[in-house]
């Protein structure tokens, strides 16, 4: 098989003005062969981003070459060639729509390609069914859902008719029913010849591909099969990866029960093993000497003996409409109900384009009510003359894209900016800065004197969670908190955050990523198009499976395996979310192993 890619030892910083380079790749070598499927693995930082904008010379090696389809990215005149060879879908799909129309944002690339006319048409028509947006395309771009601006940055790729397409973190913001639709284009392209390259944080991605490839320090240090790269946790941990989520629960499940082969990577091979290892089956185990059911169990490890039944947060007939009274009015919250109580974490789901965002936005004060009522704390915020300067002092919010509310050209500035403007000062501001920083895993002497620019997309949303927890709100809101994170500072956050809550402080995490809301939630509240349609404890919610996939979402893997053993006759308790609470479960199910 012939390579479409090479990489040389390849070198590059990033310029820093008044300041030494930024070190992010280093002698890196590579081959990418014509056809190939493959996955970019690695923490943040790891030069993942920076490797993908050398393959169609967005960037150019200060050291070393990069070539593709055997033309040199260091040469100008080959690059307009390179870049008809190789596309580029990036994680925020604004940064390439260049239209004010669907169908003209597609006709972009193949009228630079000096197409005919009718060459284009039949081009665009074709893009656009691709990613079925064809209904769409007299639309304006920003008028689509974050899942749509997303296809639609394909189609304009998909125009182009490149050999390579290179897709980076583009499902970090989708919602589940979305990431289903991206990964099996991916496979479709891939099946119809495209060479397809994704950098991903979301280790369940990195399973479709052929060869998965893991960057450190700007190095390769990991490149095989998925089996091969995921067969050892311990080799993962130091490189800030983690195991696909079902090779995960498969690990923690074969502690208990060693006799569970390894590699479990898909949920129907680790249904399997668990039936081929199980001794009996209890069809009815009602008595004395069973567990406590999954519920109590729940109830206790979330809520301890004390914690505080108020509402922080009340909501009754909520509605609000974007645009009012212009052509473009569109319907965001309608009769939205909800209760937040003090204390808990509560989660937030639901499709792209839900209104999640918009609700949260109206939960400090960002939106006010257009309809209905909302208070927060003893804040009418349907009173107009309500403090929504005190309201802010005691809500955070964490935004989407970290970026939109970054403006300090360094990390600490920017952490101590609320601080300072709240009356923290000297060695205090100092303390309040390093606590914040140290909360969301970022290390105060590394990153204090760092510019906001420099850093990764990751590291941008772990400052930007710490410039809203060092105000110390009472209320902290996270809209997608986790989205773009290595799978190890993932953990390190959801830690931090358990430890918040547990100190007193009330969550409300938004997320399309099912196992953290599922990790950190007590209760939840499902949105579909504006309107609250569920509200309950997490088990409640998380085990009516079939409406949450009809509403674009889907159960944790801990509750996926559960329901698909218990459709095998494992009689399994009702609403299980919660992996320690499965473990014991099959425990009672299972004779003891060797």
């Amino acid at each position: 098989m012939e390579p479409i890619i090479v990489l040389d030892q390849v070198s590059y910083c990033y310029p820093v003005p008044g300041s030494n380079p930024q070190p992010a790749l280093h002698d890196l070598s590579l081959q990418v062969n014509e056809g190939e499927y493959v996955a970019i693995l690695g923490a943040n930082g790891s030069g993942k981003s920076t490797l993908a904008r050398h393959l169609n010379a967005l960037l150019l090696p200060d050291q070393g070459r990069v070539v593709v389809a055997g033309l040199d990215t260091r040469q100008a005149s080959q690059r307009s060639e390179i870049r008809r060879t190789v596309g580029m879908v990036f994680q925020r799909p604004e940064d390439q729509i260049v239209a004010t129309l669907v169908s003209h944002d597609v006709a972009f690339g193949p009228e630079n390609l000096g197409l005919t006319p009718d060459d284009i048409r039949v081009r665009v028509e074709s893009a656009l069914r691709a990613v079925d947006l064809w209904d769409e395309r007299d639309r304006p771009p920003h008028m689509l859902s974050a899942g749509q601006m997303q296809r639609l940055a394909l189609a304009g790729v998909l125009a182009v008719r490149p050999r390579c397409i290179v897709f980076d973190e583009v499902t970090a913001m989708l919602d589940p029913a979305g990431r289903r639709a991206a990964r099996a284009l991916m496979a479709e392209l891939h099946r119809e010849g495209l060479t397809v390259i994704t950098i991903t944080h979301l280790m369940e991605e990195a399973l479709d591909a052929s060869r998965v490839v893991v960057l450190n320090d700007g190095e390769a240090v990991l490149d095989g099969t998925p089996g091969d790269v995921f067969s050892d946790v311990a080799r993962l941990e130091p490189l800030g990866l983690d195991l696909p989520a079902v090779a995960n629960l498969a690990h923690a499940l074969r502690a208990h029960h060693p006799a569970l082969p390894p590699g479990l990577l898909s949920l129907p091979d680790l249904v399997e093993a668990l039936e081929a290892l199980r001794c009996r089956v209890a069809l009815d185990r009602r008595g004395p000497t069973c567990p406590p059911s999954v519920s109590d169990r729940a109830a206790r490890k979330s809520w301890g003996p004390t914690r505080p039944p108020s509402a922080l947060v009340a909501a009754a007939g909520l509605g609000h409409t974007y645009m009012l009274g212009t052509p473009f009015a569109r319907r965001a919250l309608e009769d939205v109900r909800l209760s937040i109580r003090a204390g808990e974490a509560h989660g937030l789901i639901g499709a792209t384009g839900s209104g999640k965002s918009t609700l949260l936005q109206h939960l400090n004060g960002l939106m006010r009510p257009q309809e209905g009522t909302l208070r927060v704390g003893s804040y009418d915020l349907t009173d107009l003359k309500a403090d929504i300067a005190a309201v802010r002092r005691i809500v955070g919010l964490v935004f989407q894209m970290p970026e939109v509310q970054i403006f300090e050209q360094y990390v600490g500035d920017e952490i101590a900016y609320g601080p300072r403007l709240a009356g923290l000062h000297g060695e205090d501001l100092r303390k309040r800065v390093r606590w914040a920083m140290d909360l969301v895993g970022l290390d105060f002497d590394s990153f204090k004197d760092r510019f906001t620019f420099a850093i990764s997309g990751g590291e941008k949303r772990k400052v930007a969670v710490a410039a809203t927890l060092a105000l110390r709100p009472e209320l902290l809101l996270l809209d997608e908190p986790t989205a773009g994170l290595d799978p190890s500072s993932r953990r390190e956050l959801l830690i931090r955050l358990k430890q918040l809550q547990d100190g007193g402080m009330t969550l409300m995490l938004s997320s399309h990523q099912m196992e953290d809301v599922a990790e950190l939630s007590q209760r939840l509240t499902v949105m579909v198009e504006g309107t609250t349609v569920l509200d309950g404890d997490a088990a409640t919610v998380f085990g009516v499976g079939d409406r949450l996939e009809n509403w674009g979402l889907e159960q944790p893997v801990v509750a996926r395996l559960a329901h698909a053993l218990d459709v095998r006759g494992w009689d399994l308790q009702p609403g299980i979310v919660d992996q320690d609470v499965l473990i014991d479960v099959l425990e009672s199910r299972l004779e003891p192993t060797p």
